[in-house]
């Protein structure tokens, strides 16, 4: 299961600064990859401590992490829904993300002009990008809602459906809010609203990028993005972007450990933000640990063992007998897998079983 983020934001909020430390995070973990498909898009490892403390245990040939695909998505500016800053080129960008990390500038610099020259603002910024993805989803609701009035009209079940969902979708944006605070409660309903593909349902973390003094606890403009995103139900957090650019540049983990220590840090931002990207989608990770490999598995929060099993193979999930699951803490308490069986806390599990955030499945099944 893939997972790609886009970074929006109006130009000079820090979109490029941090997307340049998200592309350092190779150097945070030696052994895990880093690669460059495009200029402006990259694969990133989800840190995962608990696979270098497996990988201690078992000796694996490998280490295979989750991974999530982060696009530096340009050019959002006033008009970009009439296409104004190659505006229609980078809304589709979006379009094919899972979510949304929105940069805000929260921060003084008198060297670093903001857009329209004026004074920073972090609320107005937030709301001209708001604005532009909500005048692009209307433009996209407006384009279908004629032909589905008109197929409802004519008795066809799924069209009215649809009708619901786009005028529900309408009345919210035409507030100025944004669509994912509408919510569905029919299956047709949910997937009608999924099939709309809309910028605003995407699940959104405003990403506050604040001076190296605000690090730790944030600053007056962060505080403000923070209560405005709270009435959203949306997450934030706060991140120096060129802070975190210097502790991409260090060589090693120990200066890196250090230059956070200093800083009040305990965690480098970046890491906290592709975790917190990661888990902005409700998803989580089950481990396999052999000798070949150690590997992280991403797979849905509240998914069954036999989806899991599936996320490795589909034979795996079509002919699934059962799951042999392991505690990571009784995993590394014990030692060993033979140590766990022998310590009887080896779990047999069926179809049933809800996989819970860092298991160690082994899967039997039967095809």
């Amino acid at each position: 299961m893939s997972l790609k983020c886009g970074i929006v934001g109006l130009p000079n909020v820090g979109k490029s600064t941090l997307f340049n430390c998200l592309s350092s995070a190779k150097a945070q973990a030696a052994n895990f990859p880093f690669c460059t498909i495009e200029p402006n898009l990259g694969t990133i490892t989800v840190p995962d401590e608990r696979l270098n403390k497996l990988a201690e245990l078992v000796n694996p040939g490998r280490i295979v992490p989750a991974t999530c695909e982060i696009v530096d998505i340009a050019g959002l500016v006033k008009g970009a829904s009439r296409g104004e800053g190659l505006g229609n080129k980078f809304l589709g960008n979006i379009r094919e993300c899972d979510a949304i990390i929105h940069v805000v500038r929260c921060f003084d610099d008198d060297n670093v002009v903001r857009e329209g020259g004026s004074a920073v603002n972090p609320i107005e910024d937030k709301e001209i990008i708001d604005t532009e993805l909500q005048l692009k989803d209307l433009e996209t609701i407006d384009a279908q809602l004629t032909k589905q009035q008109k197929a409802a009209n004519a008795g066809n079940k799924e069209a009215k459906v649809a009708v619901k969902v786009l005028e529900a979708y309408k009345a919210v944006l035409e507030q100025g809010k944004n669509a994912r605070s509408v919510s569905f409660d029919s299956k047709e309903e949910q997937q009608a609203a999924h099939n709309l593909f809309l910028l605003t349902t995407k699940p959104v973390l405003y990403v506050c990028n604040v001076d190296e003094q605000s690090a730790v606890s944030g600053n007056d403009y962060s505080r403000q993005i923070e209560a405005v995103a709270a009435n959203e139900g949306a997450e934030t957090m706060t991140i120096a972007a060129k802070t975190e650019e210097e502790i991409a540049s260090l060589e090693n983990y120990e200066d890196k450990k250090l230059f956070l220590d200093e800083l009040g840090l305990g965690e480098s931002g970046v890491n906290r933000l592709i975790n917190k990207a990661y888990h902005l989608l409700d998803l989580q990770t089950f481990i396999t640990a052999g000798e070949m490999e150690v590997k992280a598995w991403t797979f849905r929060k509240g998914w069954k063992a036999p989806q899991c099993a599936g996320v490795i193979h589909t034979d795996f999930e079509k002919g699934f007998i059962r799951a042999e699951v392991i505690k990571y803490s009784d995993y590394v308490e014990y030692g060993s897998e033979t140590a766990v069986r022998e310590a009887g806390k080896l779990r047999i599990e069926g179809k049933e079983y809800v996989v819970e955030d860092g298991d160690i499945m082994h899967f039997r099944f039967n095809v």
